[in-house]
């Protein structure tokens, strides 16, 4: 396979997605692009191209690390640095694997040298790789937990430091993060968000034309990449060359009191939370107008870093849409503009085309700008409509999806027992990281020295060994893995009855704003998601398991309702989905929540007794469940709780979800025991 990579200016549309690259190319302290949108539209394409553009570096010659020679770091592993030389190579673009290890990406040391010789042994990982270079995480989205918080501390501090039971190494990390998603495979957590200075939402074109020359520039790559490459090479070297020209210019670009005072302004007005924000729009603006030439910052480069630095700042929960009211920036800007040079006509995406073919010839791509912020639900009835009022019916006689109410921070729900399944925050599991709780033989690498028991498995052997100094005498064998206890994310699979038992209208929003509120629980999590509803005649996955609680939440909220209560359905259906998953993921184990008032009503001449069969299967599979009893009215069946029964599980009321209401128990609980004990 070739190794010839596709050339940045033969890139078709996704203007935004371009500059962003380029002004991280002209100022890395910009912090970096974060790249969402659906799957095939170049995303990983574009960012591979950067790497080409990318003026050489100048490295310490045999430095492991990439030092500059004109300011080797004073702490790296393989100095101190004198007259060593200096070498130039390219710029780096390091990947990092969705799956890759914590030693991987962090680097290793070598333990049994350091007990035995004192030595520190270290590996270089793709942190030290990507020293002054791009970090390119492909699905960053799926990252462990414990990778991001590495990633999190080496971009805040531009080091890294790997820890080994008292053996530290230490060496610089600075490195342009690059990361590509697709949202409808779950979101990121905001802490990393915040991390990347930039976002674009690309989307594939939908104007013919443009697709037609995406198609037939990717056939001729491929045909022939090394020509391909060829017949672009004018516009990349151009384009080199106006990168090194911006990068020239940038120290001198000047940043008025007015310009700072519209990015602070803008910043306040749309609520970002902190002070990155500003920062990045202010490196962002200045960035652009190096770009563009100039040596001034005009309110037209203040819109433009707005609209790529704040849109995913602005998500407070991961039901928030992304994207920004351009009308409120419009006038935000206009009401605190100062004086300033006259705006000269702006860059555009068009720059990096570098003449003739650059953009191809074919109409910027569409369907980029942000949306008009709708939630696609029915208003809610006037509030003087009877509260078990049912919802309006649609034509075809079922009753239109209803509105959830606001999302509440739930009561914990766990797995019981001690799983192995993939890092998270919600069950007890065999993690590497966690409290310690015991010790044994490594079956691969060693990656969590236990200290203390490897020293007992050494001591006996010292004198056989002919130890005669003070150093310990360590052997492959002696070495003992720590064993440690932490959380683990589960696949959480929600049955929701969407029968006409459960259509009154205040109840149903209720219900769904307690399946939101878990949903919400699951995102903090890091749990996967899967929704399965019951209504009418049987039970449909109205969504497969995934990591995208937004998807999930968009399907409860078109969800619509009425119809008999096939309960036994819904049960049977998610047995059959819980089956499947355990053959994909035997690791992860499942959490089964089941929303309804306990009512059966279809499914044959005993629906009752065929969903309490159906949940003895539950049961037998050793499935974890927790029915949510909807239950409403003065006078109540006990259904819910029966089913629980069946399940083997535990039942709450939407009450008792609730983790202020479980607060407000123990508080009550333990006022009427000291009372008791004052009488």
């Amino acid at each position: 396979m070739s190794s010839t990579r596709y050339p940045f200016t033969a890139v078709v549309g996704m203007d935004d997605l371009r500059l962003a690259l380029l002004l991280n190319a002209v100022s890395p302290s910009v912090g970096g692009v974060l790249v969402r949108g659906e799957k095939g539209t170049a995303k990983s394409t574009a960012v591979r191209a950067l790497a080409e553009l990318l003026p050489e570096v100048a490295v310490v010659a045999g430095c492991r690390f990439s030092c500059d020679p004109a300011s080797p770091d004073p702490g790296c592993p393989d100095g101190p640095h004198g007259d060593d030389g200096s070498d130039a190579r390219p710029a780096r673009m390091v990947e990092l694997p969705v799956g890759a290890s914590e030693d991987r990406l962090v680097g290793s040391l070598d333990i049994e040298r350091a007990l035995a010789d004192g030595v520190k042994a270290f590996e270089p990982g793709l942190l030290a790789a990507a020293h002054r270079g791009i970090l390119y995480v492909d699905e960053v989205n799926l990252l462990s937990d414990h990778l991001i918080d590495h990633l999190l501390d080496a971009a805040a501090m531009g080091a890294s430091h790997v820890e080994r039971e008292g053996v530290s190494v230490r060496h610089a990390a600075r490195f342009l993060l690059v990361g590509t998603m697709n949202p409808e495979e779950g979101e990121l957590r905001p802490q990393l968000l915040d991390r990347f200075g930039l976002t674009v939402e690309v989307a594939a074109s939908r104007v013919p034309e443009e697709r037609v020359e995406v198609v037939r520039r990717r056939l001729a790559f491929e045909d022939d990449p090394a020509g391909f490459a060829a017949r672009w090479a004018g516009e990349e070297a151009a384009l080199r060359e106006r990168i090194v020209a911006a990068r020239e210019l940038l120290p001198k670009v000047a940043l008025g009191d007015a310009v700072l005072l519209q990015i602070a302004a803008t910043c306040a007005a749309f609520e970002v939370d902190g002070m990155r924000a500003d920062i990045v729009m202010a490196r962002t603006a200045t960035a652009l107008a190096a770009w563009a030439g100039r040596e001034e910052v005009t309110s037209e480069d203040v819109r433009r870093a707005a609209l790529l630095a704040l849109p995913h700042r602005r998500r407070r929960n991961p039901f928030d849409a992304p994207g920004m009211d351009e009308d409120k920036l419009d006038e935000t800007l206009e009401r605190f503009k100062g004086d300033e040079p006259e705006d000269d006509p702006d860059p555009g995406p068009d720059g990096p085309d570098g003449g003739p073919g650059g953009g191809g010839g074919v109409p910027p791509q569409g369907g980029e700008g942000p949306a008009p912020e709708t939630d696609g639900v029915p208003e809610e009835a006037p509030a003087q409509a009877p509260e078990h009022a049912p919802a309006p019916r649609g034509a075809s006689g079922e009753r239109a999806a209803v509105k959830a109410a606001e999302p509440f921070r739930t009561k914990m729900l766990s797995v019981p027992g001690l799983g192995d399944g993939a890092a998270g925050r919600r069950s007890r599991a065999r993690t590497e990281h966690g409290r310690t709780t015991g010790a044994t033989r490594p079956r691969g690498a060693l990656t969590k020295l236990h200290l203390s028991a490897t020293v007992r498995a050494a001591a006996p052997h010292q004198r056989a060994r002919g130890r005669s100094g003070a150093g310990l005498v360590v052997r492959r064998d002696d070495l003992r893995q720590a064993v440690r206890e932490g959380r683990e994310g589960n696949l959480v699979l929600f049955v929701v009855d969407a029968s006409g038992s459960m259509a009154a209208r205040k109840r149903m929003g209720a219900v769904k704003g307690a399946v939101l509120s878990l949903l919400l629980d699951a995102y903090q999590r890091r749990d996967k998601v899967g929704l399965v509803t019951f209504r009418g005649r049987g039970a449909e996955l109205a969504l497969p398991p995934t990591s995208s609680v937004d998807a999930a939440a968009a399907r409860l909220e078109e969800l619509p309702t009425g119809g008999r209560t096939p309960l036994s359905a819904g049960l049977l259906k998610a047995h059959d989905v819980l089956r499947v998953e355990r053959l994909r993921d035997p690791s992860r184990r499942a959490l089964l929540v089941v929303v309804t008032d306990g009512r059966a009503t279809a499914g044959g001449p005993d629906p009752v007794g065929l969903a309490a069969r159906a949940a003895r299967l539950h049961a037998a599979d050793g499935t974890a469940s927790v029915v949510v009893d909807c239950e409403a009215g003065p006078v109540r069946l006990g259904l819910a709780g029966n089913l629980a029964r069946d399940l083997g599980g535990t039942a709450v009321t939407l009450d008792e979800l609730r983790a202020d209401a479980i607060a407000g128990l123990v508080r009550e609980a333990q006022v009427n025991r000291s009372v008791r004990r004052a009488a």
